[in-house]
């Protein structure tokens, strides 16, 4: 059985732990089991209850009105709210509650409604990212949770392959090319390092869909097959995102190799840790640290001569 500590439904519900508290005290809402210490602990189906209390609450609905309703009562209340493409808590707490299940089917029906209402774009950047980051915490409390986790990634991936798919296909004939890949590492085996794949396929979906070639290589990529790839297939910039257990003199050397390797590339890089590296002495390397500087990158033409 998974179990919860109060900061991790605080983390996972977006209600403060002592808000959460003072609803318990005031008003009977729930009972969380206690360890020896008296600490407060939450299982899935108590996770679950405060999920649709927390999606009521955040709706409009007093607390005091929700406190008086049955679990039947809530579930109504729950379907009278119509989603809409702003109402984003609605999907992200769905999504949980049927990752938690491991509810294949529920959990892409809900990624197909959330698509179609607000497209694949917008539901990738308003909610699909925000859910990963909160299902993150799961990582704290044991390997079923990671189990939990994976499944949601595993789905995502699959709708994000399915709208790459939709897009028509781009053609080379000369001038700016991008080749995608994650670095190789060890990564894959830390909490939350195997999900790179997912920021780099949706760079990928945007390049495609702005109507830049690609070569998309995916995760794990060594230096040496990068080599052997752009020997024959020409390209003008190599994008990879920042692997987050590289430390700060382990990238500042793979940056100054990868360089030298290829003085007549553009080599573009982001990430959640990118701003803490700086490459102002490499002519030819460039940091994506601002959404905005993502945007220039993804709509721009040719790219500047570059020397080594």
């Amino acid at each position: 059985m998974n179990l919860f500590s109060i900061r991790d439904i605080e983390n996972l519900t977006g209600i403060k732990a002592h808000t959460l508290r003072i609803w318990e005290q005031r008003y009977n809402l729930f009972c969380p089991k206690r360890r020896e210490s008296k600490h407060r602990i939450y299982d899935c189906e108590d996770l679950k209850h405060l999920l649709r209390i927390a999606y009521l609450y955040n709706q409009g609905h007093k607390i005091s009105q929700i406190a008086g309703c049955s679990a039947e009562e809530m579930a109504r209340l729950a379907l009278e709210i119509k989603p809409d493409t702003e109402n984003h808590e609605i999907f992200i707490n769905q999504l949980t509650e049927a990752a938690i299940d491991l509810d294949q089917p529920r959990f892409d029906k809900i990624l197909h409604n959330l698509v179609l209402h607000a497209g694949f774009e917008k539901s990738m950047i308003n909610v699909l990212y925000p859910f990963l980051k909160k299902i993150g915490v799961l990582w704290l409390t044991g390997q079923m949770m990671q189990a939990h986790a994976h499944f949601a990634r595993a789905l995502i991936i699959k709708k994000t392959m399915v709208a790459l798919d939709g897009l028509e296909k781009t053609v080379y004939t000369g001038g700016r090319r991008v080749l995608l890949f994650t670095p190789a590492g060890d990564h894959h085996d830390m909490p939350g390092g195997e999900c790179q794949e997912l920021p780099l396929l949706f760079m990928y979906y945007m390049l495609k869909k702005e109507g830049v070639p690609t070569i998309y290589m995916g995760k794990n990529v060594p230096l040496s097959m990068l080599e052997i790839i752009c020997a024959q297939l020409p390209c003008t910039q190599l994008y990879f995102l920042l692997i987050p257990n590289l430390n700060k003199c382990d990238m500042h050397e793979y940056l100054k190799k990868f360089s030298r390797m290829f003085p007549d590339k553009e080599i573009v890089f982001s990430g959640p840790e990118a701003c803490q590296c700086s490459c102002d002495h490499l002519p030819n390397v460039r940091l994506l640290k601002t959404i905005e500087e993502k945007k220039i990158f993804l709509k721009e033409g040719k790219v500047n001569e570059l020397t080594s």
